[in-house]
């Protein structure tokens, strides 16, 4: 019972923290994109998307109204976006987006992350031909890929793809879509997402061994722990 209960509160406490951090990157990054380009949605439209992502992954409302508080404000420090491109194990493509209010010791600790797990970091663009920029849009409903695609395309959106999973299904088309796309599920009565976020996919996926697979999760995992990561792309099935 002792060592039980104490592996579930090791559990639980690694879930909290991993929680704890998603929740301190969405607050960085939507006090940069609002102190940027403003505090309303509606004149923002990197916000509101930034808004829409934070709302399917379950962001509370106090992290996001003391981040939009903050831009408002004029508080708070000056952050960069910075992006590294990289290889893992077995020349798996690694993209590293960040924001930082200290670039050496950003790059100190991505470098130190692909180090000590197989990789090393590469020029920019070294890896960026690799993969296209898109939105993904998900949500649990029941539509059919037929119907779903026919509503897109009545509302002038070409989506890259319409895929069903069981009870779930997922658009990937273009990022400035990704709102309309929004749009068209809420007029067939979906008004919630289990994923609408713009992000990157890989043309062209490699499939690796086992030992060498988990050396890049640990990889991907190292990098996604650091404070100033906030997205991480990679070209492995």
């Amino acid at each position: 019972m002792g060592r039980k209960w104490n592996n579930i509160k090791m559990r639980k406490a690694t879930k909290d923290a991993q929680t704890s951090r998603l929740y301190a990157k969405f607050g960085i990054e939507l006090y940069v994109v609002a102190k940027k380009g403003g505090v309303s949605p509606e004149a923002n439209g990197a916000l509101r998307i930034v808004l829409e992502r934070a709302k399917a992954m379950h962001v509370p409302k106090h992290i996001v109204d003391r981040a939009l508080d903050k831009a408002r404000d004029g508080t708070g420090e000056s952050y960069e976006a910075l992006r590294y491109e990289g290889f893992g194990p077995q020349g798996a493509m690694v993209i590293v987006d960040t924001l930082t209010n200290n670039v050496h010791r950003t790059a100190a600790d991505v470098r130190a992350a692909f180090a000590k797990h197989g990789g090393n970091l590469g020029v920019p663009g070294s890896c960026a031909h690799a993969f296209f920029d898109c939105s993904v849009v998900g949500a649990v409903c029941a539509y059919t890929q037929d119907a779903l695609l026919e509503w897109l395309l009545d509302a002038g959106i070409e989506p890259y793809d319409v895929e069903v999973e069981e009870d779930s299904v997922f658009v990937t088309g273009r990022t400035d879509d990704l709102l309309a796309v929004q749009d068209v599920f809420r007029a067939h009565g979906v008004q919630e997402f289990s994923v609408a976020e713009t992000t990157m996919h890989a043309h062209h996926t490699v499939t690796l061994s086992g030992d060498e697979e988990g050396r890049c999760a640990r990889l991907f995992d190292a990098l996604e722990a650091l404070d100033d990561v906030q997205r991480v792309y990679h070209n492995v099935e």
